[in-house]
């Protein structure tokens, strides 16, 4: 009952300026993620309230060649039903389709998907989260598999969009538990969930 987020949230996509400049002119020309190792399923992904991770974001992937000029595109987001990994009935709802997905792919002989470090994270953060992934969309589907089939006691909604937070990178100063690029990440399923686009602006001197 309580899991509809019930105000609007600003949320930042880190990406190329031609990828910015084409949703501010066609904002129904949505790019949806479908990794296998996006952390949080597919999606598009929005830093919550976060300009300046979604900036750096888009430099270090202009650094290893996949953007050609670093940009950042704003957008105004009602998260609906919103499976909030900070929540508890999420997680635990998390952790029942895992041991679910688990235990199928026990039966068919099959690795489990696996975390992966990439060789440029110093921190070792398992960046690639194709375990998570997998574990998400094993989620998704089988709400939605309950709700084709009109199973008795079906009576979960379907996401449209998952939210967590993320301890990532090394801590600020020696001995500290506050890491330098922890954040908050949305994932967002329907494309309902996005009221629109921005360019955000520069903050000015405010004289009164």
């Amino acid at each position: 009952m309580y899991e509809v987020r019930p105000s609007l949230t600003l949320g930042f996509h880190g990406c190329d300026a031609a990828v910015r400049d084409t949703l501010l002119l066609d904002p129904d020309n949505i790019k949806i993620s479908k990794a296998p190792f996006d952390w949080l399923g597919t999606g598009m992904y929005f830093w919550e309230n976060n300009y300046y991770r979604a900036l750096l974001w888009a430099k270090e992937k202009m650094k290893r060649g996949h953007i050609k000029q670093p940009a950042v595109l704003g957008a105004v987001l009602d998260l609906g039903h919103c499976c909030d990994l900070l929540d508890s009935q999420h997680i635990l709802a998390l952790k029942k389709a895992y041991q679910r997905m688990a235990t199928i792919y026990s039966y068919s002989g099959i690795d489990l998907p696996q975390n992966k470090d990439l060789p440029h994270d110093q921190h070792n953060g398992k960046i690639l989260r194709e375990l998570d992934c997998a574990a998400i969309e094993y989620m998704h589907s089988y709400i939605r598999l309950k709700q084709q089939t009109q199973q008795s006691g079906a009576t979960s909604k379907l996401y449209d969009s998952t939210r967590n937070v993320f301890i990532e990178g090394g801590p600020v100063f020696h001995g500290s538990g506050i890491y330098e690029k922890s954040h908050i990440q949305i994932c967002v399923r329907n494309a309902n969930c996005i009221k629109g686009f921005f360019m955000p602006r520069r903050e000015v001197e405010f004289a009164g």
